[in-house]
């Protein structure tokens, strides 16, 4: 083995290794924190990192279709294939992609949350694959409802085409980043509300000049700007009192430390598992780069010692 085949087999067993037990690490950090976090209700769910469970209901007013098969749902992803190469390198390549960003509505017997499904591990039960002769589905050619034949053995045209979806009335976990807002469920700090009142009139400056420049001469004197500090506190209270009036507002997505933001049609009493059996599929993989690593070391520098 000379030195640039020593080389890239080093940095292929290497990178499993490392990447595997990385993965290993991450997969299993994952499932014990889904273990450790209790299903919260809605209506009495700490501000932060949450796990829920409800059932999706339908946005007023929104209409999503999905756009490979044309059906009506609530969120959806899609890819398309093209079986392409030569000899055997011929595979399916990916073509065109696409994530819906419209956000999903979950309720439980207590109340309702809206969730931004932006940046999230989305696993849907709803999954159709079929196949097709163009770059999209024909409109007459709608996505098989279940099991097929031709499904199964691949064949129907070059292009293969998958589609996942949520729709209303589905079960669905979500874990995430929890937050209230509106009805007096945020805490109230008078100085920190009155200097965000401050910086927001100091984007428009020139309104401000007009609002509090008494003397007219383009700049804010000591007691100008104490005049804008009391107008602030004034209308700091005011917001405060407008949102302890309006209707709380729930909402979820994803959260800002490294935690896993997963939204599932199926519980984590699925999740768990699988995610166990994907960290032994990564020390695997580990152990694997580590024994091809240590062979090739040994194949490489044992006839050095001689």
């Amino acid at each position: 083995m000379d030195g640039q085949q020593l080389a890239f087999g080093l940095c292929v067993s290497v990178t499993a290794c490392l990447g595997g037990g990385w993965w290993c690490l991450r997969r299993l950090h994952q499932a014990r924190l889904l273990a450790d976090t209790p299903t919260s209700k809605i209506r009495s769910a700490a501000q932060g990192y949450v796990e829920l469970s409800g059932r999706l209901l339908e946005q007023p007013e929104a209409v999503i279709v999905a756009p490979l098969s044309g059906r009506s749902c609530l969120w959806w992803r899609f890819r398309v294939e093209k079986y392409s190469g030569n000899g055997e390198s011929r595979r399916y390549r990916v073509v065109e992609s696409g994530c819906s960003e419209a956000w999903l509505r979950l309720a439980d017997a207590t109340g309702e949350c809206l969730i931004d499904p932006r940046g999230a591990d989305v696993r849907p039960a709803s999954r159709d694959v079929w196949y097709g002769d163009t770059p999209r589905p024909l409109w007459n050619r709608r996505a098989p409802t279940g099991f097929s034949l031709l499904t199964m053995l691949g064949g129907g045209g070059n292009f293969r085409y998958t589609e996942e979806r949520f729709q209303a009335g589905e079960s669905l976990y979500a874990i995430g980043d929890f937050r209230t807002l509106g009805g007096g469920g945020q805490a109230f700090d008078p100085a920190v509300a009155q200097g965000a009142v401050i910086r927001e009139w100091k984007r428009d400056y020139r309104g401000l000049l007009q609002r509090f420049d008494a003397d007219r001469n383009g700049e804010l004197d000591t007691e100008e700007w104490e005049q804008v500090r009391r107008a602030a506190e004034v209308e700091a209270h005011q917001r405060q009192r407008q949102a302890v009036a309006s209707p709380a507002l729930n909402q979820m997505g994803r959260p800002r430390e490294a935690h896993p933001f997963i939204l599932s049609s199926l519980g984590k009493t699925h999740l768990i598992p699988h995610f166990r059996w994907q960290a032994l599929g990564g020390a695997a993989l580990c152990v694997a780069g580590a024994l091809a690593t240590a062979w090739l070391l040994n194949g490489y520098l044992h006839p050095l010692a001689r």
